[in-house]
C-alpha cells in the first residue's frame, strides 16, 4: 500500500509540475488557445501554401513560445522596465546571451534591427527594376498604394492607440513583412507578434482581398486596356538606378537609409554582373537562413498572455483596412492616369503598388486576363509593384522619423 501511495504521489507530482497542469492555472488557457492557433497557421502554410516560407516558421515559433515551462523565450527580458536587462534605455545584450534561451538569443536579430535589412538585401538581389525604370510614372502608383498606411494610422489613432502603435499598425498596409517587423521592433515591440502575423497573413490573402476591390473600382472597358510594350532598359541605367535611389532617399530620409540601402545594394550586386557568387549567396543561403530566424523569433513573441486581447483584434481589423485602402489608392490613381493618357493606362496595375512582389503583379495580370485573355499586364504591373517596395521603405522612414 505504501509503495502504491508513493507511486501515486510521484505521478501526481510529475503531472502538477508538467506543462499540462499549467494550462489550467491563471491565464494558462490562453497558451492552449495560441497552440491551437499555431496549428491552424501550420495548416494554412502546409496545405494551402499561404506564404509558407515565413508562415510556417512563425507558426512553429508561436507553438514553442506557448509551451509552458519550455523556457525558450522570455518576453520579460525585453521589457524596458526590467533593470536586470536594461540600463539607460539600452538592452544589455550580454545578459540576454548569458541567461536567455535559444529564441531569446535569436530574437536579438529582430530587436537590434538586423534581420529585416538583410531580408531586403536578398529581395534586392531578386528584384528587376527594369519595368520601373522603363516607365517612371509607375512610381506614382507605388506611392499611391501607400495610402493604406496612413489611413490605417489615422484609424488606429481614432481607436485610442498611441502614435507609436498606430504607426506600427499602419505599416501593415505596405504589404511588406520585413518593413512591418522593422518599424514595429523600433516603435512598438510589445505588438510585434500580432502585427507580424497580421501582415504576413494578409500578404498571403492578396489573391483573395484584391480582386473584389479591383472589380468594384474599375469598369470593364478599363480592365480591357492593352498597354504599349515597355522599352528596353540598358545595363548602364540598371546600374545607375540603385546608386541614385540610395543617395536621394537616404539624403531625404536618413531613417530609411538602412532598408533602402540594403535593398539597392542587393539590386546593384544583381545588375553589375561582377559579383555573381555573393549575389547568389544573398538571394539563396543568406535569405533562407535569415527567413528561418526571423520567422521563428517573430512567432515566439505571440505569447498567449500578451496576444489574446482587444488590441490584437484592433490590429487585425486595421491591418485589413490598410490593405484595402492601399489597393484602392493605387487603382484610383491608375484611373486618373487612364483619363490623363487618353486610355493608355490600365488602372488594374495600380493594385500592384502594394509591395508584395511579385504576387500583387500576378493578381493584376490574372484579373486583366479574365476580361481579355490576350492582355499581358504582368510586366506593366511589376513597375508599381517594385515601386511599392521602395515606397513602403520610404513610408517606414517617415514614420520612424516622426515617432522613432
Amino acid at each position: 500500500m505504501n509503495i502504491w501511495t508513493s507511486f501515486l504521489e510521484t505521478v501526481t507530482g510529475i503531472l502538477n509540475e508538467s506543462g499540462f497542469a499549467q494550462f489550467f492555472i491563471g491565464e494558462g488557457y490562453k497558451n492552449l488557445i495560441m497552440i491551437a492557433v499555431a496549428c491552424g497557421l501550420l495548416v494554412l502554410a502546409i496545405k494551402f501554401e499561404f506564404e509558407p516560407l515565413l508562415l510556417l516558421p512563425i507558426a512553429f515559433g508561436m507553438l514553442l513560445a506557448n509551451l509552458p515551462g519550455a523556457g525558450l523565450y522570455h518576453p520579460e527580458f525585453f521589457d524596458t522596465a526590467n533593470t536586470a536587462f536594461w540600463h539607460d534605455g539600452h538592452l544589455l545584450v550580454g545578459e540576454v546571451v548569458k541567461q536567455g534561451g535559444l529564441l531569446d538569443i535569436l530574437y536579438l536579430g529582430v530587436k537590434l534591427g538586423i534581420y529585416p535589412p538583410l531580408i531586403f538585401l536578398g529581395i534586392g538581389c531578386m528584384t528587376d527594376f527594369s519595368p520601373l525604370i522603363s516607365n517612371p510614372k509607375s512610381l506614382l502608383l507605388g506611392a499611391a498604394a501607400q495610402l493604406g498606411i496612413f489611413i490605417a494610422f489615422i484609424g488606429a489613432l481614432l481607436l485610442g492607440m498611441n502614435e507609436n502603435v498606430a504607426a506600427s499598425i499602419g505599416i501593415i498596409g505596405g504589404a511588406d513583412g520585413p518593413t512591418a517587423i522593422f518599424v514595429t521592433s523600433k516603435l512598438a515591440p510589445q505588438y510585434l507578434g500580432p502585427i507580424a502575423v497580421a501582415a504576413y497573413s494578409y500578404m498571403a490573402l492578396i489573391p483573395v482581398i484584391q480582386p473584389p476591390i479591383m472589380k468594384l473600382l474599375t469598369t470593364e472597358k478599363e480592365r480591357k486596356v492593352r498597354m504599349d510594350t515597355l522599352r528596353q532598359v540598358s545595363k548602364t541605367e540598371k546600374i545607375i538606378f540603385p546608386v541614385a535611389v540610395t543617395i536621394i532617399v537616404s539624403l531625404l530620409l536618413p531613417s530609411a537609409a538602412v532598408l533602402v540601402g540594403m535593398l539597392m545594394l542587393g539590386n546593384l550586386m544583381k545588375e553589375c554582373g561582377v559579383v555573381d557568387r555573393i549575389c547568389k549567396t544573398a538571394q539563396n543561403e543568406l535569405m533562407n537562413i535569415i527567413t528561418i530566424f526571423l520567422g521563428i523569433t517573430v512567432g515566439a513573441t505571440t505569447n498567449g498572455a500578451s496576444f489574446l486581447n482587444i488590441d490584437t483584434l484592433k490590429i487585425v481589423g486595421m491591418g485589413l483596412a490598410a490593405f484595402c485602402f492601399g489597393t484602392a489608392g493605387g487603382i484610383l490613381l491608375g484611373k486618373v492616369m487612364y483619363l490623363v493618357t487618353g486610355g493608355k493606362v490600365n488602372p488594374l496595375i495600380g493594385s500592384a503598388g502594394v509591395s508584395a512582389v511579385p504576387m500583387a503583379a500576378r493578381v493584376s495580370q490574372k484579373v486583366g486576363q479574365q476580361y481579355d485573355p490576350g492582355n499581358f499586364l504582368l510586366m506593366h504591373a511589376m513597375g508599381p509593384n517594385v515601386a511599392g517596395v521602395i515606397g513602403s521603405a520610404v513610408a517606414a522612414g517617415v514614420l520612424l522619423n516622426l515617432f522613432g
